[in-house]
């Protein structure tokens, strides 16, 4: 029997609780799921269709594609104007919708279902739901940390003289399709299309990008302006990897520099600022600290340092340090400095202090880490100084 809910009964009730325990808090009576990711947290696979969560009774399913999936509570629908009648008469008080993500006429048409109905957004409600992850959860993003640091410890094998980014790339894009990567690279919120991750050689890594990154790279083509853009690895450049963590649909978020010949000092310097940020953060990162908290300590040992100018980009600079990562790369919480978000047990944060050396490329590492039972644990505990290649 092909069963809609991939997930154990009680981490799915879980779930269910830890989703409706947010919804308590803003009053919302019931929601109306039809994201992707959403609809894969709730059920352990994505399909075509609307989940609705009441604040209490039973999770309905209403499913339009694909056709033969059973289980407790599903209802196969044509159309969203078919789920009044499965509701009936338990027309909620309030009803969340997606309103950060779904398009204007899907949210209009969906309201229409429930014109007594309060209109609310269920985005908040949904992303700090999966903002601290079960047990259940991080043992996926556990086992997809594993594959990632495999995967990173391949990369000196892979490079060849007279390399380009492009080329490297491609050869870590293979390892880790055959490791087992999905490929997806899963956002939430604002546009912003990437292919599998970035690899930025030497000066490139200084080339401004339409996003929020530290640096994004020029590209290959105005249409995807951000990464590799067929720069040659030469002697004195760094090239940094971030590079896609998605296993099992969890994601890891991992970064670290690699090398061909010597080089500055500056960079050196910066790039154990980096390693240095990350020790010092993971002593404070404990639930209960505000996350501005992190971004503050980590800017002050940049200026300590004198390498300001430097940090989180050259010629553009990112508002952030690190954020939430799950089943998408920018989940809450977000380390920024007007950030009002608490840590908390069960939060999975990626670290990215980075630097861009102009004439030199980008240094400074990224991990992914997990607050659970009183300690920080990383999550891609690969080598984190630079790796130099051989010439």
């Amino acid at each position: 029997m092909n069963m809609i809910v991939l997930l154990p009964h009680d981490e799915f009730m879980r779930r269910v609780e830890k989703v409706r325990a947010q919804m308590a808090k803003t009053e919302v009576k019931a929601l109306l799921i039809t994201d992707n990711a959403n609809t894969y947290y709730m059920a352990g696979r994505v399909f075509a269709g609307y989940i609705y969560v009441p604040a209490e009774g039973e999770v309905i399913f209403f499913v339009r594609r694909p056709v033969e999936l059973k289980g407790d509570g599903v209802v196969y629908i044509r159309k969203p104007e078919e789920i009044p009648a499965t509701i009936g008469l338990n027309v909620p008080e309030s009803i969340g919708l997606e309103l950060d993500i779904l398009p204007y006429s899907q949210a209009v048409r969906l309201k229409g279902l429930f014109p007594e109905s309060e209109l609310k957004n269920a985005s908040t409600v949904m992303r700090q739901a999966r903002a601290c992850k079960t047990d259940f959860e991080l043992d996926m993003i556990r086992r997809s940390g594993v594959k990632h640091v495999h995967v990173y410890s391949r990369i000196p094998h892979l490079f060849a003289g007279g390399m380009t980014d492009m080329e490297l790339q491609v050869e870590i894009e293979r390892v880790s399709r055959l490791e087992g990567c999905l490929g997806q690279f899963r956002i939430s919120g604002d546009s912003m299309e990437l292919y599998m991750g970035n690899v930025l050689v030497g000066e490139n890594a200084d080339s401004p990008s339409p996003y929020d990154f530290a640096m994004g790279g020029a590209g290959l083509d105005p249409s995807l302006p951000v990464g590799a853009n067929d720069t040659e690895i030469k002697p004195g450049n760094t090239v940094m990897v971030d590079m896609n963590g998605n296993y099992d649909g969890y994601m890891t978020d991992m970064t670290r520099v690699f090398a061909l010949g010597n080089l500055e000092e500056l960079a050196i310097k910066a790039h154990q600022c980096s390693i240095d940020i990350h020790h010092e953060l993971c002593d404070m990162m404990k639930p209960g600290v505000e996350a501005k908290a992190l971004y503050q300590r980590a800017e002050e040992m940049v200026k300590e340092r004198d390498l300001h100018p430097y940090y989180m980009g050259h010629r553009q600079h990112a508002g952030f340090i690190g954020h939430g990562v799950g089943i998408e790369i920018n989940e809450l919480p977000v380390i920024a400095p007007r950030s009002r978000d608490i840590l908390a047990e069960g939060n999975v944060i990626a670290l990215e202090p980075k630097f861009v050396i102009p004439h030199v490329g980008a240094v400074g590492i990224e991990n992914t880490y997990a607050l659970h039972d009183g300690k920080v644990e990383c999550l891609t505990p690969a080598p984190e100084e630079i790796s130099y290649f051989d010439i």
